[in-house]
């Protein structure tokens, strides 16, 4: 495939976890980006401010503070800027957060999407990459999950939102010809990461000597993915705009591409972890047990995880391949740093 370097992208929800990494990573390359955030209180603003910091110093760098669900400020800022390429991190995240406030993830991940689609189709937007989810999966059971597998399962509103995404993202695909993939990410943790997740909150009550709910009695199983490994897989995927899959069938329809130019690519670590394990390598490296109260399975998860990156190795030539085993002390080191813990 060829490979077209975007020059002007708008990363939105810079100020997020993977935002930030994938704003860093392409401003150290020389490009121009525009990092749009509203840095809402899901979680504590702080991190996200000291996230924003980091960038703001890049000259190629602009931020711009929009709620993705205002549409006048939307069209206004796409038809300013010219973007080439825009990739979509910004959304309402979290499986649980979705049983309690659903109507937060209709503003962002569906009313907001379709103003960023808008904003794209409007302005000749080259290739739109746009965050999908491993929760997409839902009931699955086959291992590991396949972009090629049906997800019409969701279990969470979350995941129902993600899976809409992918749906309204082809749709545009197919009527304005507008490059479209979609990536479903899976278990992403590492340096900056969001307070909400298992690594920061184990962390934080480990050193803290406070006890850890595992859930599934930690006999859940996650492919986690180290944040370098999501950003390559993004700048790379970035770089070369879905096509058309001349071989596509509507008597067989393939869910993981089309005849329209839209793909969808699983990015993981392509090995599923069992929680206890996880835990371990927690302990290990703060050299401090964890006092763990086994739990049952949550609503609105999943028992295992495990991503097939069949489609992503052959179109990029990438694989993951950063071990918990190192990415595990290089968040602890990050937040032993920041928190002086």
């Amino acid at each position: 495939m060829s490979e077209t370097k975007f020059s002007k992208i708008l990363v939105t929800g810079a100020a997020g976890f993977i935002g930030f990494h994938l704003s860093k990573r392409l401003l150290e390359e020389g490009r121009h980006v525009v990092g749009l955030d509203i840095v809402n209180d899901y979680y504590d603003p702080t991190i996200k401010e000291a996230r924003l910091e980091i960038l703001k110093p890049y000259q190629q760098f602009k931020f711009v503070k929009i709620d993705l669900s205002d549409r006048p400020a939307m069209e206004e800022l796409f038809k300013q800027e010219a973007f080439d390429g825009v990739v979509n991190l910004a959304a309402q995240a979290g499986v649980r957060y979705s049983l309690i406030n659903p109507q937060s993830y209709v503003d962002s991940n569906l009313v907001g999407f379709v103003n960023i689609l808008e904003g794209c189709r409007h302005n000749n937007v080259k290739h739109l990459v746009f965050a999908s989810s491993s929760s997409v999966y839902g009931s699955n059971t086959k291992m590991p999950f396949s972009v090629h597998d049906n997800v019409d399962h969701p279990v969470s509103l979350y995941a129902a939102s993600k899976k809409s995404n992918e749906l309204m993202a082809h749709a545009y695909s197919h009527l304005f010809g507008l490059s479209c993939t979609g990536l479903r990410f899976f278990t992403v943790y590492g340096p900056w990461g969001r307070p909400d997740m298992a690594l920061f909150l184990f962390t934080k009550a480990i050193l803290e000597g406070k006890p850890i709910d595992v859930f599934n009695y930690g006999k859940m199983q996650r492919d986690f993915t180290y944040i370098d490994d999501i950003v390559e897989g993004v700048v790379r995927v970035l770089d070369q705009p879905a096509r058309p899959n001349p071989e596509w069938d509507g008597d067989n329809p393939d869910p993981g591409s089309s005849y329209a130019p839209y793909k969808i690519y699983n990015i993981g670590n392509n090995q599923p972890v069992e929680l206890l394990h996880f835990i371990k390598v927690i302990e290990d490296t703060l050299g401090k047990k964890a006092e763990m109260n086994l739990l049952p399975l949550q609503p609105g998860d999943v028992p295992a995880t495990y991503a097939n990156i069949d489609d992503l190795v052959r179109d990029t030539g990438f694989k993951p391949a950063t071990t918990l085993e190192e990415g595990i002390p290089r968040f602890i080191k990050w937040y032993r740093e920041y928190f002086g813990a």
